[in-house]
């Protein structure tokens, strides 16, 4: 980790240069590198790396001379820093997505438990209605008999009383 003032110091420029264009156009790609401790600003070796190319771009387009090598090393820095950002978002988004996928596997196991207890609840309340039904229809039909054998009856007892009353007069 460097400061602004050693990284300002290796590559020729000011101190406030550094740090003008750390908070300024690099801040979203070199914050994540950077830290304070006790007011001072530490830059990991990913934003040095960073800010350092943004300078070497600026020296190009002005027309100075850079090495080639150079910048093939730091370009294969960011490189690799971007790929390693890549690798990192994705690996992120694979551990929330099976993440998910687990709560969603439990939701569904939860739900096919409620599924099996309901079903069986329905088995035992059709068991239960046949099992009404019938008893009902048993009840109607004892109903029926005792209703049957009562108008026997009364017809029986409506002859007798008929022919009784023949007899009697």
């Amino acid at each position: 980790m460097k400061t602004i003032r050693q990284i300002a110091d290796e590559i020729g420029v000011s101190k406030q240069a550094v740090y003008k264009r750390y908070k300024g156009k690099l801040y979203t790609v070199c914050a994540p590198y950077a830290h304070t401790e006790q007011g001072t600003l530490y830059i990991e070796e990913q934003g040095e790396t960073l800010i350092k190319q943004d300078f070497l771009q600026d020296d190009c387009s002005n027309g100075a001379h850079t090495d080639t090598h150079t910048e093939r090393s730091i370009g294969a820095v960011l490189e690799y820093t971007e790929n390693d950002k890549l690798i990192t978002v994705l690996q992120t988004t694979i551990d929330t997505l099976q993440g998910q996928l687990a709560v969603k596997d439990k939701q569904i196991e939860e739900l096919n438990a409620r599924l099996a207890e309901s079903s069986a609840a329905l088995v035992a309340a059709q068991q239960t209605a046949r099992a009404a039904q019938a008893l009902h229809a048993g009840t109607i039909q004892q109903q029926l008999a005792d209703e049957r054998e009562g108008d026997q009856r009364e017809e029986k007892g409506k002859k007798i009383s008929w022919i009784s009353k023949i007899f009697r007069k």
